[in-house]
């Protein structure tokens, strides 16, 4: 999904040439009302998923709620994309803290893939896993999905792109290493690397700024 040339106009896209090489979107706007505002960087296009029991979903029954989407593989902790964790204790466990909150309520949707990127059929592994090292794991919050990272990964500016191959990516694929955070109304807000704690610690940041835009339009609307 190409982005508009406004959206273009204020994004920053970098490549990282580290061990865990990817792209990561930087918001540059001004800080607006005395706090930075997260830029938007296009539209998630809807797209349909399969959950750990089996149910064909869409993504649009998340419209309303923040979205954080990762991938997670079955050979996760040992082998995975990104600091499981990290994204448990950082991001997570922040979720399930604000899970009551209706106005806070955030998702963290994770597309089950292979070292490939390939989407995987069987999620009753990593589902296992999260049960068994994940404090509160609620699968309503962190929810588990077949379905095709192509579709859902497909953000591009200037010609680059988080689905670019490269062998420095996790099984030589960028989206493979991402954390995306989508706003109400699934506009991407923010990308960061996964697999470095310092971006994940960035992302929950990136979070609390999202809420606080909301937090500060329904003041306004008052």
């Amino acid at each position: 999904m190409a982005l508009s040339k406004k959206g273009k106009s204020f994004l920053g896209l970098f490549l990282v040439f580290t061990p865990a090489c990817l792209l990561i979107f930087f918001a540059t706007r001004g800080a607006h009302h005395k706090f930075e505002r997260l830029a938007s960087y296009g539209k998630l296009k809807p797209f349909e998923f399969t959950d750990v029991k089996g149910n064909k979903r869409s993504s649009d029954e998340f419209k309303g709620d923040i979205l954080l989407v990762t991938t997670l593989q079955n050979s996760c902790p040992n082998d995975c994309a990104l600091l499981l964790y990290h994204l448990d204790k950082i991001l997570y466990q922040e979720i399930k803290k604000n899970s009551k909150k209706l106005m806070k309520r955030v998702r963290l949707l994770s597309i089950v893939t292979d070292k490939q990127g390939l989407p995987e059929k069987d999620l009753t592994l990593i589902q296992e896993k999260l049960k068994n090292t994940v404090i509160n794991y609620d699968p309503a919050l962190w929810i588990l999905a077949t379905a095709n990272p192509q579709e859902v990964f497909n953000f591009k500016s200037n010609g680059l792109s988080l689905l670019e191959k490269n062998p420095k990516f996790y099984g030589g694929v960028a989206f493979q290493e991402v954390i995306l955070l989508l706003d109400k109304n699934h506009e991407l807000r923010m990308v960061l690397n996964g697999k470095l704690e310092g971006y994940i610690r960035r992302m929950k940041e990136s979070l609390a700024l999202l809420q606080k835009e909301y937090d500060q339009q329904r003041a306004l609307s008052h």
